[in-house]
């Protein structure tokens, strides 16, 4: 596989014809397939056999961008606005005199005790069920504990496609399967989740508001719907990320506490800075405890510096939820309201990003790059929907709205809508 000469999507040879061939014990080749397996680099299918992966592991999608050229503008980031992150520099000098007062020590709690009181509290009033605590280094550390704390390599995971590109890289690295679950404005759609679930995924994980890149919202109806499917699914792990939160003036309606094994995870990166690398985890008892179990052996603990840090930004208002939600609205809104002025249709209910279903998605990122403008291609985030291009408007001034529209209208065109399931 590594000289290139087994093919992706090529069948490998039974485990009993190659020992015969090779004049080896199956058993070690049985080892061999299951590390393999473990590594992402092959995938088995039960009597279907084993094939090398259409796409390695450790193939990372934030690789399938498009380099900025200097004079274009970049509008793929995904990243939030600098100017409506707060200052962190009086939150961390707070953050260290409290710690020169009160230093942390090995053996110490890992979960700073005024950050576990704010987050529950704001859980709580969100309607999320009570549980135990934990901090992680970000969502996607979070999820991937989660997921290592409950399945095992060959376990299928349902993924909304399109999702967010970082974790339809984790999945497979960690050797796990993928089940594409389309995604529509009012996220998951509650029949492929179904068809998910019975065909024997493991896991299912929702992005409940700022959906990346559709910002998608679970609003009050389709979170009914998506109960109903898991409650006839009760064994199954469900995985919510919250990480709009902070930046959303839509409220949330979580999912968990329908099946017996969940977790809800908040992350501070988007309203307070990706640079934290902070996320609360909440679940059930099992869950957490087996998060922060494996935490222990590895990392320890995220920096209780920096979670007093964040302590102090709550506790300051440093950022008020409202005024960034409604910032970040409008600027979605002037791109959305020109695309829809020149017949393109566009997503984006929430969050940072807007999502554009385009017939043909490198052309269209290509052209838009001619035109001096640096769109995030769809691939990124898809795995079998439709493509499309996603268009970062967190920085985006009145100014240059028309002008981008205009710009989309002419490399898309205009035309029917486009379904980006």
């Amino acid at each position: 596989m590594g000289s290139g000469e087994l093919e992706p999507g090529q069948l490998l040879p039974p485990m009993r014809e190659l020992a015969t061939e090779l004049g080896v014990n199956p058993n070690t080749v049985a080892a061999a397939y299951r590390v393999l397996r473990e590594r992402g680099v092959i995938e088995t299918a039960g009597r279907r056999g084993s094939r090398v992966r259409p796409r390695p592991a450790t193939t990372g999608r934030e690789y399938v961008r498009v380099d900025v050229p200097e004079g274009v503008r970049n509008v793929a980031s995904g990243n939030p606005d600098p100017a409506l992150l707060p200052s962190l520099a009086k939150a961390f000098a707070a953050a260290a005199e409290q710690s020169d007062r009160d230093p942390v020590l090995y053996g110490d709690d890992p979960v700073e005790p005024e950050l576990a009181r704010i987050a529950q509290a704001q859980l709580c009033a969100d309607g999320v069920p009570e549980g135990p605590l934990a901090v992680a280094s970000g969502s996607l550390d979070a999820i991937e504990r989660v997921l290592v704390a409950h399945l095992k390599p060959g376990d299928t995971v349902a993924v909304e496609d399109p999702g967010w590109g970082s974790l339809l890289d984790l999945v497979p690295a960690l050797g796990l399967r993928m089940a594409p679950v389309g995604v529509d404005d009012e996220g998951p759609l509650p029949d492929d989740v179904r068809r998910a679930l019975d065909s024997g995924a493991r896991a299912l994980i929702v992005t409940d508001r700022v959906q990346n890149p559709t910002g998608a919202v679970v609003g009050a109806a389709r979170a009914r719907a998506l109960r109903t499917v898991l409650r006839d699914h009760p064994e199954i792990l469900l995985i919510e990320d919250d990480h709009g939160h902070g930046i959303v003036d839509i409220p949330v309606h979580p999912l968990a506490g329908i099946t017996r094994h969940w977790a809800f995870v908040r992350s501070v990166a988007k309203a307070y800075g990706p640079d934290l690398r902070l996320a609360v985890l909440t679940g059930d008892e099992t869950t957490v405890d087996r998060v922060r179990g494996r935490q222990r052996l590895g990392a320890g603990w995220v920096s209780r510096l920096v979670q007093r840090a964040v302590v102090r930004l709550w506790a300051d208002g440093a950022v008020d939820p409202a005024e960034v939600a409604a910032a970040y609205g409008r600027r979605r809104a002037l791109l959305i309201d020109a695309l829809t002025d020149r017949g393109v249709e566009a997503h984006g209910r929430s969050g940072l990003n807007v999502w554009i279903p385009v017939p043909d998605e490198t052309g269209a990122v290509s052209r838009l790059l001619h035109a001096g403008w640096a769109v995030a291609p769809g691939a990124r985030f898809r795995t079998g929907s439709r493509p499309g291009i996603r268009i970062t408007t967190s920085t985006l001034t009145e100014e240059e709205a028309v002008p981008l529209a205009e710009a989309v209208a002419t490399a898309v065109g205009p035309g029917p809508t486009r379904s980006y399931v």
